[in-house]
């Protein structure tokens, strides 16, 4: 939490796969909302295979919905990899409640938009990744949410498999998308602890 009353609420969802990690990794990543004067919020969520994509889905509405309760004012939404999936389902249509009603803006950061490919990897034996719900759980399949804005990130230097699901993401919703140059996948989220960088002022700049 920032020292006065927050300006808002930032959610950052990790990544890893959907099978490794937790929020206490992240938790250096707060520092550029924080003293931008925003409240952070880094959920954890059940990891793969004992917990299905659909449910970590689940999973991140209802924290962010928990969040809500205690910060009021815009909610932006952001997260790397496999969190960046999450963060990009926070604004398809098929979500309700309070997560469609206080949401305002997400920014995927290298997201996984089309669960498709990843069915034909070593990830299936983990994930168990069926038809529907492969179409369900894909953000690139679904319509950017009506009064949510988007801005999908990716570093210029990530394999070619992530620049491709970050262009089709950002295509599917008609949304801007930044090749951040210079960075990989794993400093592509550097960014964050800093309240003026590029990535921060994507963010929260306008709200």
């Amino acid at each position: 939490m920032p020292v006065a009353e927050p300006r808002g609420l930032m959610v950052f969802v990790h990544g890893g796969y959907w099978m490794e990690t937790n929020r206490d990794l992240w938790s250096h990543l707060a520092s550029g909302a924080l003293a931008r004067g925003w409240a952070c919020a880094m959920p954890s969520y059940t990891l793969a295979p004992e917990a299905r994509i659909s449910g970590m889905t689940a999973e991140v509405d209802a924290a962010i919905v928990a969040a809500c309760d205690l910060i009021a004012g815009p909610v932006v939404v952001t997260g790397h990899s496999a969190g960046g999936h999450l963060a990009a389902r926070m604004a398809c249509t098929d979500r309700s409640g309070t997560v469609a009603a206080r949401v305002n803006r997400v920014i995927p950061i290298s997201p996984i938009a089309e669960l498709e490919p990843l069915r034909a990897t070593q990830m299936q034996d983990t994930l168990h990744l069926d038809a529907a719900e492969t179409k369900s759980e894909s953000p690139a399949r679904h319509a950017l949410r009506a009064g949510v804005q988007a801005h999908v990130w990716v570093g210029g230097q990530e394999r070619p498999a992530f620049l491709w699901q970050a262009r089709t993401l950002s295509e599917s919703w008609s949304c801007p998308w930044t090749v951040d140059a210079g960075t990989h996948h794993f400093d592509v989220i550097d960014g964050l602890e800093t309240a003026d960088s590029s990535l921060m002022q994507t963010c929260l700049d306008g709200l």
